[in-house]
């Protein structure tokens, strides 16, 4: 029987992207969403299933996993896919705002992953798929919080993986750097535009906005599609392998975060990226 898999945030972006992959490998696909209106043609492919999915609503989950498994029987891989990123001086972004980024980056994909365990451990077999970010890898001023919920993911991840080995159920974490068309950075830029700095911030923010706009202008060139591959890539593979990168423009950052010395990775830090936020 074809495998099933149940994706969040699947609306645009990695989500839309990856929902559309499985289904043209075959497998049987619940993608799911906030706005189940906002679909842009999921739900006319063979084997999906459009449900709707708020993970800051636990009713929504729990919904659309018993739809899911009313549907196709059975659910072999869940892809914690959604998420957002708020750009901005830490100082500056209010008290719900951070919650916001928590509920919906941590918490929210918390529940969604502990709403399908006792299936996978029924079934003593299952995959979890978290979509993390360079972000999680390595930190980058003026989307602090961001990087605090992505690291947050790694490490749950990491200690997630350990307590499910012994149930046959693997963990994986997908870690993609900036995909332009994803319409991720037009939402962090809407957020951040929500809340002004204190003046003392003037001058780094602004040099902090010009650092990522050459950021932006110099990345990969990596799609959603691409990331997609990753996505299923780790999904299907057999071994205990717990990370996978998934877009070349943050390879160089992340193997200097893991594979130098904390003395070497901050040198490395202080003479690549501080210099271009000081000017």
């Amino acid at each position: 029987m074809p495998r099933t898999v149940l994706i969040t945030g699947c609306s645009s972006g990695f989500g839309a992207a990856t929902a559309r992959l499985f289904a043209s490998k075959g497998w049987n696909v619940i993608a799911t969403m906030r706005q189940p209106q906002a679909d842009l043609g999921l739900g006319a492919l063979t084997n999906v299933l459009v449900e709707r999915l708020d993970v800051q609503d636990q009713a929504s989950i729990g919904s659309a996993i018993e739809t899911g498994l009313a549907r196709f029987g059975r659910i072999d891989v869940l892809v914690n896919n959604a998420g957002f990123g708020l750009f901005g001086i830490f100082e500056a972004t209010p008290a719900d705002k951070i919650r916001e980024q928590f509920d919906v980056n941590v918490f929210g994909l918390m529940e969604v992953t502990r709403a399908i365990l006792p299936h996978f451990r029924a079934n003593r077999a299952g995959v979890l798929v978290n979509i993390s970010s360079g972000a999680g890898v390595f930190a980058l001023p003026m989307i602090s919080l961001y990087c605090a919920s992505k690291f947050a993911l790694e490490g749950f991840s990491e200690a997630l993986s350990y307590e499910l080995a012994p149930l046959g159920i693997r963990v994986r974490v997908v870690e993609p750097g900036g995909v332009i068309e994803t319409g991720f950075g037009k939402r962090s830029e809407l957020e951040a535009g929500g809340h002004a700095s204190p003046v003392d911030y003037a001058g780094f923010v602004a040099v902090a906005e010009r650092f990522f706009s050459g950021l932006r202008v110099a990345r990969s060139g990596a799609t959603s599609e691409q990331v997609a591959e990753v996505i299923y890539a780790a999904a299907t593979d057999e071994t205990d392998r717990l990370r996978y990168v998934a877009t070349e423009d943050i390879a160089p950052l992340v193997t200097a975060r893991r594979e130098t010395s904390e003395e070497a990775y901050m040198a490395f830090m202080r003479s690549s990226v501080a210099p271009q936020l000081e000017g």
